[in-house]
């Protein structure tokens, strides 16, 4: 048994969780709120604790133009002294037009506890594209930092793809971006043609970007591409996808949807934790992505021999979780 056995849902109605765990010891969570309207920033020295941390509402939506409507997938960072906040934000519109007309935004904060400070707008993530463009993501290799992310290509069939660039500042990329996977398999193209959500780890001399796929119902999943830490990661060939989904909707364990994954280690810094959502029902009234029940859940992952990482089943929940359907 893992000697780290969390209680899930770890907190609800948080979609698309991202946690980070600083060098003061926190752990730092932000993800999607039910409204889509802000970015809310919480912290605790445990991964548990983050459920009963008291959140800070960090930046709002604007009432029209670019960051006016649907405020997705946050992510926090550290990166050279200071904060970033990567999101994604798109348009109002009269209609639900303006729902996939998402791109890519930075904020930064130079305080030493993210809570505190300003956050200051960098502005857009520019790409080869003007187009959908979500969940940005960014880490470091060998001096070099990248950014990786999904977007459509307008030449493309498809909803989006996952592109890497290398970034000359932490809201600037550089050079041609290189697409990293497409969906392609049936797995990734159920509802919608998705490749989404990546997160990074590096571990046993690879480098793994996990992802997820498909509608954001019970058919949402995780892939998984890896990398050799010594190889080009700007060559596409360089990138391997594995055939199956490693995470998936559990009947046996009552999950569904699980995905948008981050991950983070636990409390004394030798176990990975992965950090994701999912739904405790599978039927859903209306469009998923209004539905408010993807909960933020925690667990530990493992590695097999041959140094890939062991994902199992989403876990059940331990706890009560208030019944807001």
């Amino acid at each position: 048994m893992d000697k780290y056995n969390y209680s899930n849902p770890v907190i609800e109605q948080r979609a698309d969780p991202w946690v980070y765990k600083h060098t003061d010891g926190y752990y730092y969570f932000t993800a999607s709120v039910p409204e889509y309207d802000r970015i809310e920033l919480r912290r605790s020295e445990t991964i548990q604790g983050l459920g009963e941390a008291e959140p800070k509402t960090v930046w709002w939506k604007y009432d029209r133009g670019p960051m006016s409507a649907n405020i997705w997938a946050p992510e926090i960072h550290y990166i050279d002294g200071k904060w970033y906040i990567y999101f994604a934000a798109a348009k109002t519109a009269e209609t639900n037009e303006g729902l996939f007309d998402h791109r890519m935004f930075v904020l930064e904060n130079e305080a030493e506890n993210p809570l505190e400070g300003e956050w200051i707008e960098k502005g857009q993530i520019k790409t080869k594209w003007e187009s959908f463009a979500l969940d940005a993501t960014t880490f470091e290799h060998e001096g070099t930092r990248y950014l990786v992310w999904p977007q459509k290509d307008p030449d493309i069939v498809g909803n989006s793809n996952l592109y890497i660039a290398k970034m000359i500042n932490p809201w600037t990329i550089t050079g041609e971006p290189v697409m990293i996977t497409t969906p392609e398999y049936e797995w990734e193209k159920i509802g919608f043609l998705v490749n989404e959500g990546p997160a990074v780890i590096k571990k046993q001399g690879r480098i793994f970007i996990a992802f997820s796929a498909s509608a954001t119902n019970h058919n949402y999943c995780m892939g998984l591409l890896y990398a050799s830490e010594t190889s080009d990661l700007l060559d596409s060939n360089s990138w391997t996808k594995h055939p199956e989904p490693v995470f998936q909707t559990s009947e046996k364990t009552g999950q569904y949807g699980p995905g948008h994954n981050s991950f983070t280690v636990s409390e004394d810094g030798l176990q990975d934790v992965m950090i994701y959502h999912a739904r405790n029902y599978k039927e859903i009234e209306g469009d998923p992505l209004y539905d408010p029940n993807r909960h933020t859940r925690a667990q530990v992952i493992t590695w097999d021999e041959d140094g890939f990482p062991v994902f199992g089943e989403p876990v059940p929940d331990t706890k009560p979780v208030a019944d807001t359907k």
